[in-house]
């Protein structure tokens, strides 16, 4: 699995990203998580607000925090 954070390193951004290491460590799944900052990429996702979360390649949540159980449940999916 592969899980992206798309943000510009602002504070949301960097909180996700946080979230997200902490739900797949506590999930024990094999995942790759990247923060991705380059705004060029992000573009390329067609995401309208950040941070966005990515998996396997769909965009499947953008613009709002996300709780540690929200982001289980997307990652369980």
């Amino acid at each position: 699995m592969e899980i992206k954070v798309l943000g510009t390193g602002c504070a949301g951004c960097r909180a996700l990203h946080e979230t997200v290491k902490q739900a797949v460590a506590e999930l024990g799944c094999n995942a790759t998580v990247e923060k991705e900052e380059d705004i060029t990429r992000i573009i390329a996702y067609n995401v309208l607000r950040l941070p966005a979360l990515v998996i396997d390649g769909k965009v499947v949540a953008q613009g709002g925090r996300l709780t540690l159980d929200e982001v289980k449940r997307l990652i369980e999916r």
